[in-house]
């Protein structure tokens, strides 16, 4: 018989060897490695952040501080439009997508139907599909249906928009379908027994449920919609300038404290915008 000492004992060891997921966080190589790849990742991004603010317009070497870049961004009539019709577009695209995105979510959700999951698999084609290959499609699909571009403001961002669309609302339809994964089908027969129609029971029950992912999914859109470039720049005309694309051609001379300040102002905006999706998303993750 063994002495109670040396069971414990073994036990100790046992449940000490088997260390459970959250105490590798406590081993020195992983903050290590954690470490690096988030300098790798936001360094970049940082130093473009802080020489906006530099006192020199070669932009190499730290002069001084000053704000005088930013408002010449502010002034520069050229930006200042391309950051209206790439807002335009966002907000378009951010109330189109967060409905078609919202009826494909309840259609995957609650119905089932022939050819369901090869439906899935191509709503997540514009989410795998490379931007690349996304945007030389949209743009030899408007060459080929002759899509005019010397539409009025804002009618000659509409190609944009699609494109856009097309590329937003799967992103909407996951964030608000994974919300409606934890939705109990009991609340909805209950809304039924009680008297309510098919309607009544999605505006009262469902909708209220969804609202979580409908706010991330809309947000998400937003971002992908503003900082979009590739399918941007393959679908926009000689007249439909965005921001994205107006910074990339004012990089392509120099990398200016101006590029640098508008880019900032775009970067600041993206991180608010993600900040606010994720903060809607925690209640949809706790219930």
């Amino acid at each position: 018989m063994t002495h109670p000492s040396r069971e414990v004992f073994w036990l100790f060891r046992v449940f000490r060897v088997r260390s459970g997921p959250l105490e590798y966080s406590r081993r020195l190589w992983l903050r290590i490695v954690v470490a690096v790849t988030f300098l790798l990742l936001y360094a970049p991004i940082v130093t473009l952040m802080i020489f906006s603010f530099n006192n020199s317009r070669r932009n190499v070497v730290w002069r001084g501080f000053t704000l005088k870049y930013y408002e010449k961004a502010w002034n520069n009539e050229g930006l200042f439009e391309a950051f209206t019709n790439s807002l335009t577009i966002a907000l378009v695209s951010t109330i189109v997508s967060t409905i078609i995105g919202a009826m494909v979510a309840v259609m995957l959700w609650r119905f089932r139907f022939p050819g369901k999951a090869a439906y899935e698999g191509l709503m997540a084609l514009p989410i795998v599909v490379p931007e690349i290959c996304m945007g030389v499609a949209m743009m030899v699909f408007f060459a080929r249906i002759g899509w005019p571009a010397d539409l009025p403001w804002p009618l000659n961002l509409s190609a944009i928009t699609i494109a856009h669309i097309a590329f937003s609302f799967p992103f909407v339809a996951i964030v608000v379908r994974a919300r409606l994964s934890g939705f109990n089908r009991e609340l909805e027969e209950a809304s039924h027994d009680l008297g309510a129609t098919e309607w009544q029971t999605f505006r009262k029950v469902i909708l209220p449920y969804m609202k979580p992912g409908l706010i991330a999914g809309a947000l998400l859109a937003f971002t992908l919609s503003l900082d979009d470039f590739v399918i941007t720049f393959f679908t926009s005309g000689p007249n439909t300038v965005t921001f994205p694309v107006k910074v990339y051609s004012m990089v392509r001379f120099s990398v200016t404290p101006e590029v640098n300040a508008a880019s900032t102002v775009l970067v600041v905006i993206t991180v608010i915008l993600t900040a606010i999706a994720m903060r809607f998303q925690k209640p949809a993750e706790a219930t």
